[in-house]
C-alpha cells in the first residue's frame, strides 16, 4: 500500500484538498451518515483522474470545499434555514448534537476510489434527513448490580481500615461502572491493539471497508486512536475514550455491511510497544475504557514477552471480551500458519486465558490476513454476533470487578477460622481474676466466716486464752514478703500481658489490616483497665456487715452455753461441799463438771465441722464475684471493642463474599 501524504500517489489528495476537508469535518457530526451535508444536488465522478468529487448545490461545503481550497465553508451563510439544518443534521434535535459535528467522508471516498478499488470501495449513498433516538443506557443484570452495590458497600466498611492505594482499583472499577451505566446500551466499543508493524491498522481499513488509519512502513504509524461507528448515538460514548472529533470516522460500505456491524464503535490504537511514552500511555488509558478489545499479532511477535506479560496475562479474566487475531497468514508457506496458531493457542493458555472453543465461553483466536482479505469476512461475523448480544460492556465491567476483587483478596480472606473462642474468653477472664487476686479474696472470706463460727460457737474459756496470748505476744518486726507497690506492679504485669495474649488469639488469622485493628482495639481498651479493676475490686471486697449464720447456729450457741452452766453449776456445788454449805456428794458435780468440761470442745468441734460447707460456699461466692466483676470490666473495656472489630471484619467478608459471587468468603467469624 502507498504511503499517504506524496503528492501525485493515487489516493493522495492534495494539501488544498485536505485542509479543506478538515475544515469542513468541524461542521459535520461523525456518527451522521455518509453524505449527511448534501443539499441533494447530485454527484459527478470524473474517472480521468481517479478521484471522485461530489458538488453541492448552493451552499455547499463536500466537493466544493476539496476543490477551493475550503473557501465555500467560509462563505457558508449564517442565516442557513432551520430545514436545511434539519436536513443537515444540524438541528436543535439533542441527539444530534450530542453526537457532535457531522463529518464529511469525501476525503476518504477519493482515497478508497484512488487506493484500493477493488478492496475497499463502496457506493455513495445520496443523504437522507433522518432524525436518530437517543440511544438506551446500559443496563446491568441483577446479580452484577448486586455486586457493584456489595463492592460499594466494602469499600466504605474498609475505609477507615484500608489505605486508600489499596482500594483505588475498586474505586476505579466503580467509576467505570457509573459512567459506562449512563452511556449507551446499544453500542459496543472494541479497540485494535497490537505491536509496531503487527497490520492492526489495515485490519482496521479492512473491516471498515475504508481506508481511513494510515498504513505503511513509517514506524509508529498510528499516533493517536481513531474511532469509526456503524450507526448513530456513540458520540458520548467516544468522548469518554478522549478521542476528539477529527479523529472520528464513518465507514463507507453497503447498507448489508454496515446492518453486520450496527451499534460498533471501533477504536484503532497506537502501538503498546511504540518508542513514544505518550502513545503507550493513550493505549493503557483507552484499554482500561473499552468494552473489548481484538489484539493482532504477527508471525514474528506472537510470543513477544511484553504483550504477554503487560497485557494478555493480566487480563486473563477478560477472555470473554478478547479476540486474537493472527494477521499476516499470507507469509507463511504451507502449514505453517496452522502450526503457529497451535503454538499462539498454547501460549494464551499458559497465559490463564480461556479459550472459547466447542462452545465454552472465552477468547476467540483467529487466524487471517488484512492485506489479501482471507479470514476477514469470519472475523467481521465474529464481530457481529458479538456487537449483537449487547453484553460486552456488562461483561467487561463484571471481569474487571472479578480482578478488582482478586487483588483484594489478601485483605479480606486468608481461608483460615479466625475470631475469639470461648476458651480464649474464660482464660482471659481467668488471668484478669488472678490480677485481683480473686482466689485469695474467696479464701479469706472462708477464714472469716470460720474465725466468725468459732467465736459464736466456741467454748468461752478457749475464747480467753486465745485473747489473753494475742495481746501478750510481742511484735516480731518481720516485714511482709512483698510491699504492697511490687503487688500492684505485678498486677499491672498480669493484666498487661492478659490483654496481649487476648488480642494475638482474636487476631490469628486474619489479614494484616484487620489483625492490627483488632491488636489498636485491645491495647486502647487496656488502658486505665489496672486502676479500673482495683477500683472494681475494692467495691467487689468492702465488708457488708458479718458474714451470715446458718439456722443451727443459735442451737449451737445454747448447747456451748448450757456446757458452760453445767460446769459452773457443778463447781459451785463442789465448793459448797468444800465449805460445809452443802451435804457431801461429789458424784453428782463432778459429773456435771465433765459434762461441761468435755460438752464444750465437743460443741465446738461440731460446729467447725457444720460450718466447713457453709464456710467453703461463702468463699466461692466471694471469689466468684470478684471473678464476675473482673471479667466485666475486662469485657467492657477490651473483649466488646475486640468483638466489634471481628464484627466489623466479617461483615466486610460477607460483603466481599457477594462481590466474589458466593453467600460467603470463608468460615464464619465468631
Amino acid at each position: 500500500m502507498s504511503t499517504p501524504g506524496t503528492p501525485g500517489t493515487p489516493g493522495t489528495p492534495s494539501t488544498t484538498s485536505t485542509t479543506s476537508a478538515e475544515n469542513a469535518s468541524e461542521n459535520r457530526s461523525e456518527n451522521g451518515p455518509p453524505g449527511a451535508a448534501r443539499s441533494g444536488a447530485g454527484s459527478r465522478t470524473d474517472t480521468e483522474g481517479g478521484t471522485t468529487d461530489t458538488e453541492e448545490a448552493e451552499g455547499g461545503v463536500g466537493g466544493n470545499a476539496a476543490r477551493n481550497g475550503g473557501a465555500a465553508g467560509r462563505d457558508t451563510p449564517q442565516d442557513t434555514s432551520e430545514a436545511e439544518l434539519r436536513a443537515r443534521g444540524e438541528g436543535d434535535d439533542p441527539a444530534r448534537a450530542e453526537d457532535g459535528p457531522v463529518w464529511d467522508d469525501g476525503l476518504i471516498a477519493r482515497r478508497v476510489a484512488e487506493g484500493a478499488p477493488g478492496r475497499y470501495q463502496a457506493p455513495l449513498v445520496e443523504a437522507k434527513a433522518a432524525v436518530s433516538a437517543v440511544p438506551a443506557p446500559l443496563a446491568y443484570d441483577g446479580p452484577l448490580r448486586s455486586r457493584l452495590d456489595a463492592l460499594r458497600e466494602l469499600v466504605g466498611l474498609s475505609r477507615a481500615r484500608l489505605d486508600s492505594r489499596t482500594l483505588a482499583e475498586a474505586g476505579r472499577v466503580l467509576d467505570e461502572a457509573a459512567a459506562r451505566r449512563k452511556l449507551s446500551g446499544e453500542h459496543t466499543v472494541v479497540a485494535i491493539a497490537g505491536a509496531t508493524g503487527s497490520g492492526k491498522s489495515q485490519l482496521f481499513n479492512a473491516l471498515a471497508g475504508v481506508a481511513i488509519s494510515e498504513t505503511g512502513v513509517r514506524r509508529p504509524t498510528t499516533s493517536a486512536p481513531i474511532a469509526c461507528t456503524w450507526s448513530d448515538g456513540a458520540a458520548t460514548l467516544i468522548d469518554r475514550l478522549g478521542i476528539p472529533g477529527r479523529l472520528r470516522r464513518r465507514p463507507l460500505q453497503s447498507a448489508e455491511a454496515e446492518a453486520q456491524l450496527r451499534g460498533l464503535v471501533l477504536v484503532d490504537l497506537p502501538d503498546h510497544d511504540s518508542a513514544a511514552v505518550q502513545h503507550r500511555e493513550q493505549v493503557d488509558r483507552v484499554l482500561a475504557l473499552v468494552d473489548a478489545v481484538i489484539w493482532v499479532v504477527d508471525p514474528e511477535k506472537y510470543a513477544d514477552a511484553v504483550l504477554h506479560e503487560r497485557y494478555l496475562r493480566p487480563l486473563a479474566g477478560h477472555a470473554e471480551v478478547t479476540f486474537v487475531v493472527l494477521n499476516q497468514v499470507d507469509r507463511l508457506p504451507g502449514e505453517a500458519a496452522d502450526q503457529v496458531l497451535d503454538d499462539l493457542r498454547r501460549l494464551l493458555d499458559e497465559d490463564g486465558i480461556a479459550l472459547g472453543e466447542y462452545g465454552e465461553p472465552g477468547a476467540t483466536v483467529l487466524s487471517l490476513s488484512a492485506l489479501t482479505g482471507a479470514g476477514v469476512p469470519e472475523l467481521r461475523e465474529c464481530l457481529g454476533q458479538f456487537v449483537a448480544e449487547h453484553g460486552a460492556a456488562a461483561r467487561r465491567i463484571s471481569a474487571d470487578l472479578d480482578a478488582a476483587a482478586a487483588r483484594l483478596r489478601p485483605v479480606y480472606a486468608t481461608g483460615r477460622r479466625v475470631g475469639l473462642s470461648e476458651e480464649a474468653r474464660d482464660e482471659f477472664a481467668d488471668r484478669l481474676a488472678d490480677a485481683v487476686g480473686a482466689v485469695a479474696t474467696g479464701e479469706a472470706a472462708e477464714r472469716a466466716w470460720r474465725r466468725n463460727a468459732n467465736r459464736a460457737c466456741g467454748t468461752p474459756w478457749l475464747r480467753l486464752w486465745r485473747w489473753y496470748l494475742e495481746r501478750r505476744e510481742p511484735p516480731t518486726g518481720r516485714l511482709p514478703v512483698r510491699a504492697p507497690a511490687d503487688e500492684e506492679a505485678t498486677a499491672r504485669q498480669r493484666v498487661e500481658q492478659a490483654v496481649r495474649t487476648v488480642a494475638d488469639r482474636a487476631a490469628y488469622g486474619l489479614p494484616a489490616p484487620w489483625a492490627q485493628a483488632v491488636r489498636e482495639a485491645a491495647v486502647r481498651g487496656a488502658q486505665g483497665l489496672p486502676e479500673a479493676l482495683d477500683h472494681m475490686a475494692a467495691r467487689a471486697t468492702a465488708p457488708a456487715g458479718r458474714p451470715p449464720r446458718p439456722g443451727w447456729w443459735p442451737v449451737a450457741v445454747l448447747a456451748q452455753a448450757a456446757m458452760t452452766i453445767l460446769q459452773v453449776i457443778g463447781g459451785l456445788w463442789l465448793v459448797g461441799q468444800i465449805i460445809g454449805v452443802m451435804s457431801p456428794n461429789l458424784g453428782v458435780p463432778v459429773l456435771l463438771m465433765v459434762s461441761g468440761i468435755v460438752g464444750g470442745p465437743v460443741v465446738e468441734w461440731g460446729s467447725r465441722m457444720a460450718a466447713r460447707g457453709p464456710a467453703r460456699r461463702y468463699g466461692l461466692e466471694a471469689e466468684r464475684r470478684l471473678r464476675e466483676a473482673a471479667a466485666g470490666c475486662g469485657r467492657a473495656r477490651v473483649l466488646d471493642p475486640v468483638a466489634a472489630e471481628l464484627l466489623r471484619y466479617r461483615e466486610v467478608r460477607e460483603q466481599y463474599g457477594r462481590v466474589m459471587g458466593t453467600a460467603t468468603a470463608g468460615t464464619p467469624v465468631r
